[in-house]
Parts: C-alpha cells; structure tokens; sequence
C-alpha cells in the first residue's frame, strides 16, 4: 500500500533540504531559545529546589542520571546530597537498571536524562525492570515535544505515545514551576513507576496567576478558567499557552475556558466529561506532542466511549519529524505559539 504523505525514498541520494518559499519562516541559527513567556516570573531549577526538599524528610531518596545533570536540574540534587548522587554516564539503559535494582532495595530513585533517551533507548528496560515489576523509580526527562530546537534526534515528539500503552506506569506533564515542584513530593510518594516530562532551567510561574488556589494533585484535572464559547483541555506548557490565547480571545468576545490535565496517565475522566459535556461550547485539548497517542487521543476516547460528543478538535504537533530552529519560530510553524492556538481556534468557532 502506497502512503502518500510518506516522504522516504530508499533510492534517492542525500540532498540539502530546500530554501524556505517566498512568504515562509526562515530557519534561524540560534538553535535554543527561552520557552516563550513574556511577561511571568521565572523559578531557577524548580525540580532540582524542589527534589532537594523533598530528600531532606526522605532519606531514601537518590539521584540518577546519564550523563545530563546540568541539563535536568539534578545538579542542584548532586551538590546537596553527593553521597545520594549517581553519576552513569551515556548509558540510559545501565541508569534504570541500576535505578530499578536500588528500588528493590528500598530506595526511592530519581532517575533524569533526556526524553527521547527515555522513551526511545530505554524502553524495554523500563517495562521489564520498573513497570512490570511495580518498583517506584521516578523517571524525570528533559525536552519533551518541542523544547528544543536540536531536530528530531533530540525532540521528544512521541514519548506519550509511547509510554501510555505501558501498565502500571503513571503519566505526569506538568505545565509551570509551580507544577514542576508540587510534583516531586507527590510522585515521591506514590508507591509505584512514574514517568514525568520536566521543564529545566528557568521555568515560568504561570497557573497561579490565572488560578490562585490552584495547587497540583496526582490524578486530578483542574479547571483554571471558565468560558462559555469553548472548552481547551490542555497538560505541559500548552496549559500557558490555552490561558494566554483565552486572554487574547476575550478580548474579541470569545470566551474561552481552560480545563488542566497534569496527570495523562491515569486520565482524571470524571472531570474532563463534566467539563466537556456542558452542551453548546467547542472542545479543544493542546498538547506539546504529535497529535498521534497524546493527550487529544485519550481525550477524544473518553467521550466517544461515555457516548459524549461535542464538536472536537486537536491541537498538537504533525505527524512528522519536526525542523530544527530556534523555538519561537518552531511554534509558530507548528501551530504551539500563543498566537496560533487562538488564531485555531477562532477559526473553529
């Protein structure tokens, strides 16, 4: 069967990609950029802040990682506890054996690399050695979906895809700093696997803003605005991106509500069909992922299999391998941006 859009062509010779056309984004140099968020405070390093408190109370926590610890925040972990801090260089799959085999142990293990490390190199080793076993190693994993602009070999685009067909594993992406350091303590604490995207470095502070109250809960969605037109169900940075694409709408008269999902494994389906079957409003779920086994998937089954149908639409990452750039441009291009996301779904409405 011929796939049409399915670019490969095992005789054609390597060839340059081609110039952008008249009108197109030009790639830019700066290969990483800031995660965009004008105009919200930043925290330095929350995981690493936060894994530091939490080792404090529980002494049976230990750090892992491969090679990447400036680059997951696990630094911070490293020179509060150096004694609790390992070290296992470019080997993914030698860090969660090791990390599964101090769990037995009666440790709480932290193990950081990157996400397409994780999901791509590591993932027989994590269903047979963590998952299978039910052992409560905390999988912590830089760059996610589109965090990068190093191309495909770094932008972890599929890691949810991959990982929710896995039992016993616990699914969390969170979407701020705040998010980033209620976590830890919380996943400390659940007895089994999880598997948690990180935003590293200078992370922005954005869902009190918008919801003071609001505090993170393993499991739970949490609805951070209401709105009567539409209805965005949103998990990592794609949460600040649904909340600042609602201010823009209101702005037009379009009054947008902003339902978080911080846990995409197990789903919290309760909330999302309360939410979602409120008749008259468009539904909408955003994710920094193909659109491909995420978060718009599991959504969209749980409210075909509950017999709930509102119009749906998905915003995510093509099924493709995506350009490198510097991020700002590769959200625009890719429909992520503020801009786009409000500009989607204006036009659906």
């Amino acid at each position: 069967m011929t796939i049409a859009h399915h670019r490969y062509d095992p005789h054609r010779k390597w060839q340059p990609r081609p110039a952008p056309k008249p009108g197109e984004a030009a790639r830019t140099s700066a290969m990483i950029a800031s995660l965009a968020a004008e105009g919200y405070e930043t925290v330095s390093a929350p995981f690493g802040q936060a894994l530091v408190a939490e080792a404090r109370r529980n002494d049976r926590i230990v750090g892992l990682t491969a090679d990447l610890s400036k680059y997951t925040d696990l630094h911070v972990f490293a020179e509060a506890f150096p004694d609790r801090f390992h070290q296992m260089g470019m080997a993914e799959q030698v860090m969660i054996s090791a990390a599964a085999g101090m769990a037995r142990e009666g440790f709480v293990p932290f193990a950081t690399t990157y996400a397409v490390f994780a999901s791509r190199r590591a993932y027989d080793f994590i269903a047979m050695a963590i998952a299978e076993e039910y052992l409560p190693v905390k999988i912590v994993c830089a760059l996610p979906g589109l965090t990068t602009g190093y191309g495909p070999s770094h932008q972890a685009t599929e890691d949810l895809a991959i990982f929710r067909g896995l039992p016993n594993l616990t699914i969390v992406d969170p979407c701020d700093a705040i998010d980033v350091a209620e976590a830890v303590p919380a996943i400390a604490a659940h007895p089994g696997p999880v598997y948690m995207r990180l935003l590293r470095g200078k992370v922005p502070s954005v869902i009190r803003r918008h919801c003071p109250d609001y505090r993170f809960e393993l499991g739970k969605a949490r609805l951070l605005r209401d709105g009567s037109d539409a209805l965005v169900i949103a998990s990592g940075f794609m949460t600040m991106r649904a909340l600042d694409a609602a201010v823009a709408l209101e702005r037009d008269g379009i009054s947008v509500a902003v339902l978080h999902c911080p846990t995409i494994k197990p789903l919290d389906t309760e909330t999302i069909l309360a939410e979602a079957g409120k008749t008259g409003r468009l539904v909408v779920t955003a994710e920094n992922h193909t659109r491909i086994g995420g978060l718009g998937e599991a959504v969209a089954a749980t409210l075909l299999t509950h017999g709930v149908a509102p119009t749906f639409r998905m915003i995510g990452l093509p099924d493709q391998f995506l350009d490198a750039g510097a991020l700002p441009t590769l959200h625009d291009r890719y429909g992520i941006s503020t801009a786009a996301v409000a500009a989607q779904i204006r036009g659906w409405l």
